[in-house]
């Protein structure tokens, strides 16, 4: 359905923007070194799967509603802003209890886990660059004389997503690492802690300061 051609320069454009920090990087890098590598990883994972749902979005037609519609773009915007806010004053309030944490094991682990998944999947579906890079690129890269535009859409993105994943998962366990030097003194990981949360805030305001004007 799409051809070699295709894909190459779509994974070409598509690794220069990852790697270039922005919100995802930034949210994964606060989460990993507020909690370390396997919340930095679920939050990896999270945020994935919520751009495989803006991929679908996007491939249906919302995209290009949220592009054109200022109003929209600003509510998915602020929403996006006030959970990251939300995240980053959670992890600044709770920087002294970063020790205990790393310990946590069973059953209590495994429902960290899956709110974490969570709070990465809603960050991810509720970012509005997301949703405008893919409104605005994917249709570029789509040729209609191969039939089936909004697959052809949902299949960039999806190779958007995978080369997202490995990225951001290479920052994660890259800022986790540092955060286990961090570690071994517990005034250390309380000053991580409340750096991870401030980041989180701080790019909060950025999202909430940029974008659109209209």
């Amino acid at each position: 359905m799409v051809s070699i051609e295709q894909v190459l320069g779509f994974s070409a454009i598509a690794l220069v923007i990852i790697v270039i920090p922005g919100p995802s990087v930034l949210f994964v890098v606060g989460r990993a070194l507020a909690h370390g590598r396997r919340t930095a990883l679920t939050s990896v994972a999270g945020n994935a799967l919520g751009a495989l749902v803006a991929v679908v979005a996007v491939g249906l037609g919302v995209g290009s509603v949220i592009e054109r519609s200022a109003l929209l773009f600003t509510v998915l915007k602020l929403a996006g802003a006030a959970y990251l806010c939300y995240l980053g004053v959670q992890a600044f309030r709770h920087r002294r209890s970063l020790e205990g944490a790393l310990d946590e094991l069973g059953a209590a682990s495994r429902a960290t886990g899956r709110r974490e998944l969570w709070q990465g999947f809603v960050v991810g579906v509720t970012n509005p660059k997301t949703l405008v890079f893919f409104a605005a690129v994917l249709p570029q890269f789509a040729d209609p004389s191969r039939g089936h535009v909004p697959l052809q859409m949902m299949t960039f993105g999806l190779i958007f997503c995978l080369i997202a994943l490995l990225c951001d998962s290479v920052w994660g366990l890259a800022a986790a690492t540092a955060r286990q030097w961090f570690a071994r003194s517990p005034r250390r990981l309380s000053v991580v802690g409340g750096t991870g949360g401030l980041m989180m805030i701080g790019l909060a305001v950025t999202v909430a300061a940029t974008g659109r004007k209209d």
